[in-house]
């Protein structure tokens, strides 16, 4: 499945399986939104993706804590 330019919402991706999924889509090209109790986490994880060249307006490639 080609999801390059695509929105893609992870939950619980602080960790484990959700954080996993949150790379492979940001490297396959998708935005990737993450989201998850953990704020230290999904920060840390959406500094690794990319955060800074993500768009707060929801464009772009990387990847932002929601």
């Amino acid at each position: 499945m080609d999801i390059n330019g695509a929105v893609v919402l992870v939950t619980g991706a602080s960790s484990g399986i959700g954080a996993a999924t949150a790379r492979a889509a940001s490297r396959a090209g998708a935005q990737v939104v993450l989201v998850a109790r953990r704020e230290d986490r999904i920060r840390q994880l959406a500094s690794e993706l990319g955060e800074d060249q993500a768009d707060p307006g929801g464009g772009g490639r990387g990847a932002r804590p929601l």
